[in-house]
């Protein structure tokens, strides 16, 4: 008779075959369950102070980088809203466009702008607008996301698309319309409150750099202005300017025969 077969163990790997992993085959054989959707976390509060990006409703681009002055240029459609970035008072409303390119001045460029300062105490400036929001006025409340302009190309943007002019500094008075113009570069800001980080706020920077330069510091920056004279000023002031009376011009001695003196 022949010896009864050895019974065999399922799970003992073929002659010469190294031994698998205790549950492996068991283990390939089960369906992992879906995984869950993630859990969106809010960023964390890293000031009391709520932010909106300044332009609300459009599509827009802007730079994050230094070019000339620390603001920057955020793109969007004519007509989109330009928005107060945190509570605040309106600080100066300039409903005029006087900006002309004869004479350039600093004060001008925005065009039509408004400011606010926040209660964050930091100012916030939006220029080149197409129009700015009725009934603004110094010292008026404005809520964040508040609509206080529409966007367009006023001011020395006049050849460009449109375009809203963004600065963050801190409050004087107009003469010193540089400080106004942009001390705070904004673009980390610009994209926290665009991201939903809506509490990084510019506060501490901004502080830290009037301290260094002084609550007035000197323009430094696109100061100069070009000062041409319209043409009824020009003729003026050449009729002021003495005359000098012109001699009569002297005729040579005549030449002899040989053509000498």
């Amino acid at each position: 008779m022949k010896a009864p077969a050895e019974a065999t163990d399922p799970s003992a790997a073929p002659s010469g075959a190294e031994s698998a992993a205790p549950g492996t085959k068991h283990q390939a054989g089960v369906r992992r369950p879906a995984a869950a959707d993630p859990v969106k976390v809010p960023p964390p509060e890293v000031s009391k102070y709520d932010y909106a990006f300044p332009v609300k409703g459009c599509d827009t681009n802007y730079q994050r980088k230094l070019l000339i002055i620390p603001k920057t240029t955020i793109w969007a459609a004519k007509g989109c809203s330009f928005v107060a970035p945190v509570d605040g008072v309106i600080d100066e409303v300039n409903l005029s466009n006087r900006w002309k390119p004869s004479t350039d001045l600093g004060a001008e460029r925005e065009g039509r702008f408004v400011s606010i300062i926040g209660e964050d105490g930091v100012r916030y400036l939006g220029g080149h607008l197409d129009s700015v929001t009725e009934g603004l006025a110094s010292g008026t409340k404005v809520k964040a996301g508040q609509v206080l302009g529409k966007i367009g190309n006023s001011g020395n943007a006049r050849d460009t698309a449109p375009n809203l002019y963004f600065a963050i500094s801190w409050k004087t008075g107009p003469a010193y319309w540089w400080v106004r113009r942009g001390m705070v570069e904004p673009w980390d800001y610009l994209d926290a409150w665009l991201k939903g980080n809506r509490t990084l706020s510019p506060k501490e920077e901004t502080f830290k750099l009037r301290r260094k330069l002084g609550e007035t510091p000197a323009c430094t920056t696109l100061c100069a202005a070009n000062p041409v004279s319209p043409p009824e000023e020009k003729e003026k002031e050449r009729k002021k300017k003495p005359t000098t009376p012109t001699a009569e011009p002297t005729q040579p001695p005549p030449l002899n025969d040989t053509g000498t003196l």
